[in-house]
């Protein structure tokens, strides 16, 4: 009987302690939340109100008649926005301009950073200028950029020694050339350190084995750099969509709210749309823009997840 009462008692403890252990997990459990709220309570209250409630209300103005008359119209005012040829010809001059700079963007930025990690002289140099237009303000590179392809600028100067004639070129079919030109020359420094940093964290073993087993160059960029780089490649991609989508800056302090058809992008269009004012219609191009936006993110994380999958565990 004792032995009994003995081994109930020892069971009683063993509960009473295995319940104070239960309590102490749950209670450091909810101290780890509440600190982690307090951190990222200021922040998420933030992103709130100055991004989500914000486009949260633009997609309320997207499916509503007016603000003085909200009538729920659904998808009348997409159905306009659709059909208004001014967005039609922003979103195909944005597209096509996104289409050209931020493959470039990426491809390019990246073989600098192959160049630069060969043993080549004047390397810090090579770096120094690539980083250098990160330096220089907007104001200046409009400036520059004026000097250089305005109708009497240095560009024409040049070309007419070679007989060529004066080409008015922020007004001609070759605006969207000068355009990409400034968007690579202000963002490929930024993305070659990227790219840059990202290969000096591959692993040096899998280059030099692959250099014993005799692979090719060609082989170890598609089959080991490449891979390792996948990251990075989504992140460089990413960042340069978004800058393609802020080049409006640029442009505008060249060419004014009405440039070149050639030039028209869909900032103007918000912009010039915000002016006069017609919400609904600002709303429902921002919302478009918005779906576009994520559906190209998505595809490239999609693809990222495929190509490097094997590489990030």
């Amino acid at each position: 009987m004792k032995i009994g009462k003995k081994q109930a008692k020892n069971s009683k403890q063993g509960a009473a302690r295995a319940a104070k252990r239960a309590w102490a997990r749950s209670n450091d459990k909810l101290r780890d939340t509440m600190h982690s709220a307090a951190f990222l309570g200021p922040s998420v209250l933030g992103v709130s109100a100055f991004f989500i409630l914000p486009f949260l209300v633009v997609v309320y103005y997207s499916v509503i008649r007016s603000p003085m008359n909200p009538e729920f119209v659904f998808l009348d005012n997409f159905k306009a926005v659709l059909q208004n040829s001014s967005f039609r010809t922003a979103a195909k001059n944005t597209a096509m301009f996104s289409a050209i700079a931020v493959p470039l963007a990426v491809t390019l930025s990246l073989a600098l950073a192959l160049m630069l990690e060969c043993r080549i002289p004047c390397k810090s140099l090579l770096r120094t200028f690539f980083l250098s237009p990160m330096m220089v303000p907007v104001a200046s590179v409009v400036l520059i950029w004026q000097v250089v392809f305005h109708y009497r600028g240095s560009l024409n100067v040049i070309l007419a020694n070679f007989g060529v004639d004066p080409v008015d070129w922020l007004n001609s079919p070759y605006c969207l050339l000068v355009i990409v030109v400034l968007f690579l020359w202000k963002n490929l420094g930024y993305n070659m350190i990227l790219f840059m940093a990202a290969l000096n964290n591959i692993p040096k073993e899998l280059l030099e084995v692959a250099d014993v087993e005799g692979a090719s160059a060609a082989h170890k960029f598609f089959n080991i750099k490449l891979r390792y780089l996948s990251p990075t490649v989504l992140f460089v991609a990413i960042l340069s969509i978004i800058n393609s989508f802020k080049v409006f800056r640029e442009i505008y302090l060249l060419t004014g709210n009405y440039p070149y058809d050639g030039l028209y992008m869909m900032q103007h269009f918000m912009n010039n749309t915000f002016n006069q004012p017609d919400y609904q219609k600002m709303a429902t191009a921002a919302v478009l823009m918005a779906l576009v936006m994520v559906a190209i993110i998505a595809l490239l994380f999609k693809v990222e997840d495929i190509f490097g999958k094997d590489v990030e565990g």
